[in-house]
């Protein structure tokens, strides 16, 4: 399952907030009439955007007999380059636009464009064709994203912003889990209709963008900003201005060795993530069920529900666990995770081996983001955050398009393989290795 990445750039509490606490803030938010609503938009956004992900992966991996990891690293970058090339940009224009009409219009033009789509597919069009779409689609998308952010503090005040921008990410990635689930019920029941199941998702995904687009329209159009006091720079000033940042962010890192290093960290371990992705999709379509594309799909949305989980975990465990441990210390701790998870199919590559590596993996992946998160913010300076958070969001996705490149090239027909599996481990320790000389871990009470 081609899953959405998840948005670096959102701050996570990893400390002093039990989970009983972390949720008893988010009663406290939902008093609030606008979080609630904008709340919503996200819930229903990324609700739909799981939807719409289970009808592209099944059409653009499961439509063939058998997908060459070449054409599943196509569909990853598909659904990764506007996340990567557009995200750093996008502030650009959502400091011009009202957020509220960005908001609602981001959704309303997905209604036509996902429309479309399912068009392309009902046409049997050329493949070109429907990533062109694809692509469309979810560049679109990284608006939404980037808009959802923009406006959080427009809806809270400044005390709450911080649980907001903890809890907010984690409840939309579950929405999306959400989503893939009915996705795979409505295709299921779809095809037991002999009707076209990935028409059907898709024609699903369009309606549930226009419900989202309405639920944005709640909100009056100037409360989510941008607050313009005085007129913003000409665009293509702003494009520039982005990139001198970007510049100056890499920079400002040469000098912080402890956000640096947990940059180096992330955009390895995505390297790996993303290589185990290509080979996981490879395993359940060619090896596991070569004749049975229905039976692979029904799987592969099993083992995503199963990272799903995964993630849940870490989002809880993470702050408890970094109440007594640095960081640094639960960084290479995950790291030894998943390099365990990577071993677990050797034992043979079965449904229950992939289900418990794609959790330990999904546990892993994430409590490594949420304290790289924590490294970041407060290890760069407030002037150059917001820079640093954007060569993050690039750093993240693009390292996850080179590993699908990789796996185009390295990975054999049916996925996996002892001596990748091997290898793949030694990256993990490797890894933490290389972490642990470049920022050794300090006792607590020492300075991020």
């Amino acid at each position: 399952m081609t899953a959405m990445p998840a948005e670096p750039s959102d701050p996570v509490i990893t400390t002093g907030s039990a989970p009983r606490s972390a949720w008893r803030h988010l009663l406290h938010l939902l008093h609030g009439v606008w979080f609630r609503r904008l709340f919503a938009v996200r819930l229903s956004s990324q609700l739909s955007d799981g939807v719409f992900q289970v009808a592209l992966a099944s059409y653009a991996l499961f439509s063939q007999e058998q997908p060459s990891p070449g054409a599943i690293a196509a569909a990853l970058a598909v659904v990764l380059l506007p996340f990567s090339v557009l995200g750093p940009f996008a502030g650009v224009l959502l400091d011009r636009w009202s957020r509220r009409q960005v908001l609602a219009w981001s959704n309303f033009v997905r209604v036509a464009i996902v429309a479309v789509v399912a068009a392309v597919v009902a046409a049997d069009l050329t493949e070109p064709v429907f990533y062109g779409v694809v692509l469309l689609c979810l560049s679109v998308n990284r608006f939404l994203l980037a808009g959802l952010s923009a406006a959080l503090p427009h809806t809270v005040g400044p005390g709450d912003l911080v649980t907001a921008n903890s809890l907010t990410p984690t409840a939309g990635t579950l929405a999306f889990v959400g989503g893939l689930a009915l996705g795979g019920g409505v295709r299921a029941l779809s095809r037991s209709a002999d009707l076209s199941g990935d028409v059907t998702v898709l024609l699903t995904a369009s309606l549930l963008y226009a419900v989202a687009g309405a639920l944005a329209l709640r909100i009056p159009r100037d409360l989510l900003g941008p607050d313009l006091d005085v007129a913003p720079p000409q665009v293509r000033e702003a494009v520039r201005s982005v990139v001198a940042g970007l510049v100056d962010g890499l920079r400002h890192l040469r000098e912080r060795k402890s956000p640096a290093a947990a940059l180096g960290v992330i955009g390895a371990q995505r390297y790996l993530v993303g290589i185990v992705t290509v080979a996981l999709v490879l395993v359940y379509r060619n090896d596991l069920h070569p004749g049975d594309s229905d039976a692979a799909f029904a799987e592969l949305s099993l083992a995503a529900v199963a990272g799903g989980a995964g993630f849940v975990v870490a989002a809880v465990v993470t702050p408890v666990v970094t109440e007594r441990l640095r960081p640094e210390h639960w960084i290479r701790t995950l790291l030894l995770v998943c390099a365990v998870a990577q071993l677990v199919p050797m034992v043979g590559v079965t449904r229950a081996s992939l289900l418990v590596a794609v959790f330990g993996l999904g546990v892993g992946s994430q409590g490594i983001k949420i304290c790289v998160d924590t490294l970041v913010q407060t290890g760069v300076d407030d002037a150059f955050r917001g820079r640093v958070f954007s060569l993050y969001d690039v750093l993240f996705n693009v390292a996850f398009v080179a590993a699908a490149a990789t796996g185009a090239v390295v990975l054999p027909t049916d996925g996996l393989s002892t001596g990748l599996l091997v290898t793949l481990a030694l990256g993990y320790i490797g890894i933490a290795a290389a972490y642990s000389r470049a920022h050794p871990p300090r006792p607590i009470g020492g300075d991020v």
